[in-house]
């Protein structure tokens, strides 16, 4: 299905590596994670922000190794999914700063969605 070119493993790095080390964040940044995450309003943040963190984690190392690809790149398609709307819904914000800042994670995340899809299927 993939050809293995040089710029191919370059661009499994770089995206496994993101969420990878965005994993990684998740553990070692928990507990300030989580009250960005309670700030938001997600019911049970320390248990969301984990099992969000795992999800990435998992993902990231699959993809960045070339293990079980597709399903790496579904545990990052199902983080995106439910994370994306959620934290940054820019929609909702009446500061003007804010709401770009908050437009630009969306639609950053909206084209990493696109990537794991495709990687996905």
């Amino acid at each position: 299905m993939f050809t293995f070119t040089a710029g191919f493993i370059v661009g499994r790095l770089l995206f496994g590596g993101y969420f990878f080390m965005m994993g990684l964040n998740h553990f070692f940044k928990h507990k300030m994670l989580s009250g960005y995450a309670k700030s938001k309003g997600v019911p049970f943040p320390e248990i969301a922000v984990a099992g969000s963190g795992l999800l990435i984690f998992l993902g990231g190392l699959g993809t960045a190794l070339g293990m079980f690809p597709q399903v790496s790149a579904v545990l990052i398609s199902i983080f995106l999914l439910f994370v994306t709307p959620k934290m940054h819904a820019f929609w909702k914000e009446t500061d003007p700063n804010m709401k770009m800042m908050e437009m630009v994670q969306f639609m950053k995340n909206t084209a990493l969605f696109g990537a794991s899809l495709m990687i996905a299927f």
